[in-house]
Parts: structure tokens; sequence; C-alpha cells
């Protein structure tokens, strides 16, 4: 059984967006990484509503693999305190989860 996660992030521009995916996909700690935007954020921040337009990078990639993830987004996002979440793929086509395992070979 695989055990795959899509792990979203936003970043406040397209050329953030796609350093972030060349590096996750280059690594291999991510077999593709979807850019999407401008999409428009309305959030709290420091007690006041912001509003702003961002892009959103989507990974899919192995569960075992979050953390280095993580790492790897934080180290190039610009934010203080960066969206990073996963969501588990709980079922896909057999033979794109077998290329995502393929993809995915980062050993560190």
């Amino acid at each position: 059984m695989h055990d795959f996660l899509q792990i979203s992030t936003t970043v406040p521009t397209e050329q953030l967006a796609r350093k972030i995916a060349e590096s996750l996909v280059a690594s291999s700690l991510a077999a593709c990484v979807q850019v999407l935007g401008p999409v428009q954020s309305t959030y709290r921040w420091q007690g006041k509503i912001e509003t702003a337009y961002e892009w959103v990078c989507t990974a899919k990639s192995n569960r075992r693999l979050f953390s280095e993830i993580e790492k790897r987004i934080c180290q190039l996002h610009e934010y203080e305190c960066p969206e990073i979440l996963a969501t588990s793929i709980v079922a896909g086509s057999k033979s794109y989860l077998e290329w995502l395992e393929r993809e995915t070979d980062y050993e560190g």
C-alpha cells in the first residue's frame, strides 16, 4: 500500500512559487508540484484582517518525506509563518501512484 500526501503552501510571488517547485522536484522530494495563481487570500495577521494575492504550490510526495519538504519550504519561504498543509491521498490510479513512488526516491 502506498502512503502519499499532497502538500500545499502559499507564497507571495510566482517567482518564489517556481523556485520552490523546482527545488522540490529536482531533489526528488516531490514527484510533481503544481503552481496556481494568483489567488486572493483573506486572513487575520497580528490582529488585523489582511488581503493579499498569492500563488499556491501543491506538491505530490511520499509521506516519509514530509519533514524534509517542510524544512525545504521553510528555507526558501519569505513568510514568518508559512502555511504548510498536508492532505492524505487516499486513492489514485495505479499507474500514477506507481510513478509517484518511483519519482520520490529522496534519501537525504
